[in-house]
C-alpha cells in the first residue's frame, strides 16, 4: 500500500491477506488516479463555473467491510459499472459537497447547504455530473484497460449498500476534492481481482531512471545472494518400507535388501525435491557420482559431472 507524503518506516502486514499490490502495481495505479483527478478538477471547474481542485491523497488495499466503515453518514454513492471488468465500482462523495456542486449548476453562490435528500429536479443534475466524472475515469485508465464505466444508482447510506462481501479486498483511492470554498475527502473503490488482473497484464509500468536503477540493482543482489547460497544435496536409494519390529531387531551384519534395481538411477535431491539423477562412482580416493539422463529426458541433454 501507498500514501503519498507518508514518510519511511515499518507497515502492518496482514497474513490474512498475503496477496498485496506490489511497489510497480501502486505506481501505475497512482499515474491512472492522478490522471483522472487533474481531467476531474479541470471538469468541475468549467461545469460549476467554480475554482475546483481534485488530488489524490493516496491507494490503499482494504476489505470491503473496512472501506464501509471508513465512510460517513450521509454521503453520496454512485454505483457504477465497470465494463469489460468483472465486479462494482463506487464513486463517493460528502453530500454537502455535492450540494454546494449542484447550487452552482442551477447559478447559486455555493456556501453552507442543508443536509437533505436530492430532489426530483437536482437528481438528474447529480447524474449528468456523475456521468462527466465517470468519463475522466475512463481516460485516466485508459492506458491499462478500455475502461467503459456506466452509473447505475446513487445511495446515501453505505451500510444498507451490498456492492461486495465484506471480506473481499478492494482497491481505495482518497482524493482532496475542492468546489469553491467547499472542501471534501472523495474515494473510489474498485474490486481488488479485477484490477489485478489489470495490472498483471500492463507491461508499460513507467518508472524514473532512479527507481528503474534500484530495482536492477535489487534483483542483481538477490541473484548473486541466492547464487552463493549452501544447499544440502543428497545421493538416495529408492525408499523401502519395513515393519516397526523387523527395524528394532537389525543388528550389525544384517543384510536389509534394498529393492533398487542396479539399471535404475539414484535420485539427487535437495529439501526432498528430486532435481537430477545419477550413478554411483568415485573421484580418486572419494566416493562421487555421475549426472545422467532421468528417463524422461534425451540423451543429447546428458550433462555429466562426477
Amino acid at each position: 500500500m501507498s500514501r503519498r507524503g507518508q514518510g519511511g518506516g515499518p507497515t502492518a502486514y496482514d497474513f490474512r491477506r498475503p496477496i498485496k499490490l506490489s511497489r510497480d502495481h501502486v505506481r501505475t495505479l497512482q499515474i491512472a488516479f492522478e490522471t483522472y483527478a487533474r481531467s476531474c478538477g479541470t471538469l468541475l471547474t468549467t461545469r460549476l463555473r467554480a475554482v475546483s481542485n481534485v488530488s489524490l491523497i493516496s491507494i490503499e488495499q482494504l476489505t470491503y467491510d473496512e472501506y464501509v466503515a471508513s465512510l460517513v453518514t450521509p454521503t453520496i454513492i454512485a454505483v457504477v459499472a465497470l465494463d469489460p471488468l468483472p465486479g462494482t465500482g463506487l464513486l463517493e462523495m460528502a453530500q454537502p459537497t455535492i450540494m454546494t456542486a449542484i447550487d452552482h449548476m442551477l447559478g447559486g453562490p455555493g456556501g453552507s447547504q442543508p443536509e437533505r435528500p436530492l430532489t426530483e429536479v437536482e437528481m438528474p443534475l447529480l447524474r449528468g455530473l456523475l456521468d462527466r466524472m465517470l468519463g475522466e475515469l475512463r481516460y485516466g485508465f485508459e492506458s491499462m484497460v478500455d475502461l467503459r464505466p456506466k452509473l447505475k444508482e446513487i445511495e446515501y447510506n453505505a451500510q444498507f449498500l451490498r456492492a461486495h462481501a465484506p471480506g473481499d479486498a478492494v482497491v481505495v483511492a482518497s482524493f482532496e476534492t475542492k468546489i469553491g470554498a467547499e472542501e471534501c475527502l472523495s474515494t473510489i473503490c474498485l474490486p481488488f481481482n479485477a484490477m489485478l488482473s489489470v495490472l498483471e497484464r500492463t507491461e508499460a509500468v513507467v518508472l524514473s531512471a532512479t527507481e528503474r536503477e534500484v530495482r536492477d540493482r535489487a534483483r542483481r543482489n538477490l541473484t548473486a545472494g541466492l547464487s552463493a547460497a549452501p544447499i544440502d544435496v543428497a545421493v538416495r536409494f529408492h525408499p523401502i518400507r519395513m515393519r516397526t519390529d523387523d527395524i528394532v531387531d537389525l543388528r550389525p551384519g544384517d543384510v536389509v535388501p534394498l529393492g533398487h534395481p542396479t539399471s535404475r538411477p539414484l535420485e539427487v535431491t535437495t529439501a526432498d525435491i528430486v532435481f537430477a539423477h545419477a550413478v554411483p562412482g568415485n573421484q580418486g580416493t572419494r566416493l562421487a557420482c555421475l549426472v545422467v539422463p532421468s528417463s524422461n529426458e534425451s540423451p543429447s541433454k546428458e550433462s555429466g559431472r562426477p
